[in-house]
């Protein structure tokens, strides 16, 4: 069992992929974690550019998207929304039209922030994001408020309450993860 893990954030210290890393700690044995790690060098998408060669970050997202068996988004909310980087990457993502990346694949989206309401619209637009590129999503959400006073030393420190509630994500993630992969086998066995 594979899960991607996508931080929404280009921040160093950024609280999203600390988040990612709480996420990744707390997942079952037997489960690998791979987070993607080249948000920062996805061009902005341009129908002229993908015409003339899939850059590389590109093609590594595409790949580990379609190499997992679940994904496990982290945003910080800008302005209500998805981060821009975030989105284009799942616009990247998304190409060519009709073979999406994610098409099938069960989907989560956590988050953190600075307010008071733990990025809860940036995750529901991500969510949105993520079931138009074809995704199983789940409909769930795991606000992280005021997470600045929980970091320290590049860790989120999470309540008993946020580690059981993450953990609960978690397993429903993985759950997905393995009723799809069965689904595929049982498919393939037809």
């Amino acid at each position: 069992m594979r899960v991607l893990g996508i931080s929404g954030s280009l921040r160093r210290d950024s609280f999203n992929t600390a988040l990612l890393r709480a996420a990744a700690e707390r997942l079952p044995g037997g489960v690998e974690f791979v987070a993607f790690e080249r948000l920062a060098e996805i061009p902005a998408y341009d129908a002229d550019l993908e015409q003339g060669g899939t850059p590389a970050a590109v093609a590594e997202l595409r790949a580990e998207m379609r190499a997992a068996d679940a994904v496990l988004v982290s945003t910080p909310e800008y302005n209500h929304s998805i981060p821009g980087a975030l989105k284009n990457a799942l616009d990247w993502a998304s190409r060519p039209a009709g073979e999406s990346a994610l098409m099938g694949t069960p989907a989560a989206v956590i988050g953190a922030s600075t307010g008071m309401f733990g990025a809860v619209w940036a995750q529901a637009e991500t969510r949105k994001v993520l079931g138009a590129l074809g995704g199983r999503v789940l409909e769930r959400e795991f606000p992280f408020a005021r997470a600045q006073e929980a970091f320290a030393d590049g860790e989120l420190t999470l309540t008993p309450e946020q580690s059981e509630a993450l953990e609960d994500i978690l397993r429903e993630l993985i759950a997905s993860a393995e009723e799809a992969n069965e689904a595929r086998a049982a498919a393939a066995a037809a």
